[in-house]
């Protein structure tokens, strides 16, 4: 037997992973867009799509600790 809530609880996780995607999609987008009409600020907009990457990189992980939290411990105990 699952434990109460538990679809909801995957449910929201995965929206939350979905969102993120989805923002480092519209980063990375934006930075060629930025680029193909500033050829010569190449390099200081590669640098800073990269930190914001890392950025949400560890973002995700840091979701991906509060959902198995979520799933496999009862916080509310």
């Amino acid at each position: 037997m699952s434990k109460p809530g538990s679809l909801l609880r995957i449910v929201l996780t995965n929206e939350t992973f979905i969102g993120l995607e989805v923002g480092q999609g519209n980063a990375a987008g934006q930075a060629v867009e930025d680029i193909a009409r500033q050829p010569e600020a190449e390099g200081k907009i590669r640098g800073t799509l990269l930190l914001n990457l890392a950025f949400l990189e560890a973002l995700t992980i840091y979701g991906l600790v509060v959902a198995l939290a979520l799933l496999f411990v009862n916080p509310f105990v």
